[in-house]
């Protein structure tokens, strides 16, 4: 029994929303494409579910015979009527997106004010192109392609309006504070700095003999320089 035979088993009561099939184009019209995926009834894709972005003909995206991956979007076995999408379904509901979340995004589109990136929702976000990178960026294109996976930060959501603003700075100065957070523990003392503390404890520690002249000036300069050239060595090496 071939796959196509087993297509034709399936009911629209067997069938759920977000469901993923393929199935064939069998006839075009202005309004959208009509597709067998072995149901009772075809299933209709919507002009505007051919694919994210606007079309204008369904021609330009799909034919007759093509062969098409399709999800569920709506099925009605009452009536036999059953809602195709070619658009996948959204992985990351309004609700679910928030400001500051650092998520993965695929770049679909590229315009001279920034770039849209898909990153699952409803409808795809927005990298300004102030947000692209630190520096100056003339021409997105420089940065970021089509179909080019990126890492991306949230930084505002407008839910009225179904509009997300996208940072890759963001994402970047993220990471990079991350890495310092992991990397910023206290120094390893060097040579250089145990002696000079071995030096600063021993000068310390040994007090002038009981007979000895009132004259501690050099000690005590001995120590300020002592201290003063570990002091120096610290400040260096925080610099750096």
């Amino acid at each position: 029994m071939d796959s196509q035979t087993e297509l034709t088993k399936i009911t629209l009561k067997d069938l759920q929303p977000k469901m993923q099939l393929k199935g064939i184009v069998r006839k075009t019209e202005l309004f959208g494409a009509f597709v067998d995926v072995g149901a009772e009834a075809d299933g209709l894709v919507h002009i505007s579910m051919l694919q994210r972005g606007h079309v204008n003909r369904v021609e330009d995206v799909v034919e007759s015979g093509q062969e098409v991956e399709v999800w569920v979007r709506k099925v009605d076995p009452a009536t036999g009527r059953l809602e195709l999408s070619m658009i996948k379904p959204v992985l990351l509901p309004w609700k679910a997106v928030k400001s500051g979340m650092k998520v993965k995004g695929t770049v679909i589109r590229i315009e001279s004010f920034g770039a849209f990136v898909d990153i699952g929702a409803e409808r795809p976000g927005l990298v300004h192109v102030s947000e692209l990178s630190d520096e100056y960026v003339r021409d997105p294109s420089e940065l970021v392609s089509v179909d080019q996976e990126i890492d991306v930060t949230i930084l505002d959501v407008d839910r009225k309006k179904h509009q997300i603003r996208l940072s890759m700075k963001q994402s970047e100065a993220l990471d990079t504070e991350e890495e310092q957070d992991e990397v910023e523990e206290e120094p390893v003392a060097t040579a250089m700095e145990i002696a000079l503390r071995k030096a600063l404890q021993e000068s310390d520690a040994d007090p002038a003999p009981m007979d000895a002249a009132p004259s501690s000036t050099p000690a005590k300069k001995s120590s300020d320089e002592l201290e003063d050239i570990l002091s120096r060595t610290l400040k260096h090496r925080v610099k750096s």
